[in-house]
């Protein structure tokens, strides 16, 4: 009894890693080299957005919808003066999640108005953004536009 409640523990366990946003694993959806001043600006690229991973269930209630476990898009960012906005347009409501190049995790639903996510990192570090475009159907693959800019739409 004891031997089968260890084993089930670590199946459980297993599956739980198997779920996690995979930083190290290549992106899906491609990668870009950009650096403070790029133009065109804004760099955009066409994306399969979701995923059958429930984010909040990983990184927590303040992220939403549904994600791949590896990244749909890496950007490698060398950082100047002006900020770094990451943001995606979407017929569906999509939802927005990066690693940042400190380790620390953004997630966004709505800010990019109507049902579109936007983050801005007024402060940009340079290195490497891991991006996630999530949707709130489980495992639905939405077609989606990454649009990555250093000009504020306000």
């Amino acid at each position: 009894m004891i031997r089968l409640s260890i084993l089930a523990i670590t199946l459980i366990a297993g599956c739980g890693a198997a779920q996690a946003q995979d930083t190290s694993a290549l992106p899906s959806g491609g990668e870009a080299s950009l650096s403070a001043g790029f133009t065109p600006d804004p760099f955009t690229a066409r994306l399969q957005s979701g995923g059958p991973i429930d984010v909040s269930q990983t990184r927590g209630l303040d992220c939403k919808g549904f994600i791949a476990s590896a990244p749909d898009f890496d950007l490698y960012y060398n950082a100047g003066a002006l900020p770094l906005i990451v943001s995606v347009g979407a017929l569906v409501d999509a939802t927005l999640v990066v690693h940042a190049p400190d380790g620390s995790w953004h997630c966004d639903d709505d800010s990019g108005g109507g049902l579109n996510p936007s983050i801005r990192f007024v402060d940009p570090q340079s290195g490497v953004y891991d991006i996630w475009i999530g949707t709130y159907a489980d495992a639905a693959r939405e077609e989606a536009t990454l649009s990555i800019s250093e000009l504020s739409s306000e």
